[in-house]
């Protein structure tokens, strides 16, 4: 005799009556009523108690997995505004060029070790969120990076090669990278750069 297995569980729910003084007791327990329809049918009437286990386990599961997805990992670039770096299109060139460079440098560092490679799939795996934002001073940029040091955040900074109208060795952009939580605790005051 072949069997045929319900595809969903909306399915399982018609095709299994549950029995109800479990329901019943799972609703005492503030077990939503469809849920705990779910649970019993999952755990296969056996009790109240396998089921509300089952709901409740797989409720910390799901609030597991919203966690991971609230430790979204961001890619800040913080671009020292005190340099000249021209105007208009020049200026919009200049610091795509030295973000670009930021980017670079800093991913380069992350996928050297195995922690930060980590860091750097799951930054990839949600959207890869990256923020541009004003330093005021070569200063600021230096007091970021101390702070993102002394986090543990992954950071580069980047010293110009001064083949343009910027100064050999200048500090031009800083980038870090982190949970959105952490980074926000080094950059989180600063000014967008628009």
């Amino acid at each position: 005799m072949e069997t045929c297995e319900p595809e969903s569980t909306e399915e399982a729910q018609g095709a299994i009556e549950v029995n109800m003084e479990y329901l019943l007791q799972l609703k005492e327990l503030d077990i939503p009523e469809e849920e705990a329809k779910k649970a019993l049918i999952v755990t296969g009437n056996i009790s109240a108690e396998e089921a509300a286990i089952f709901y409740f386990e797989n409720l910390e599961r799901m609030n597991e997995e919203v966690e991971d997805e609230e430790n979204y990992h961001k890619m800040v670039f913080v671009v020292n505004m005190e340099l000249p770096m021209g105007v208009g299109k020049l200026f919009f060139s200049q610091i795509a060029a030295q973000v670009a460079h930021a980017a670079v440098g800093l991913y380069q560092i992350l996928i050297k070790e195995s922690k930060t490679r980590e860091m750097a799939y799951k930054w990839d795996n949600y959207g890869a969120k990256k923020v541009v934002l004003q330093g005021s001073s070569t200063a600021h940029l230096l007091e970021l990076q101390a702070l993102a040091l002394s986090m543990n955040l992954p950071n580069y900074l980047v010293q110009d090669a001064g083949r343009t109208q910027i100064a050999a060795g200048s500090y031009t952009v800083l980038s870090i990278m982190g949970e959105e939580e952490s980074v926000n605790k080094v950059t989180g005051k600063l000014k967008l750069l628009n």
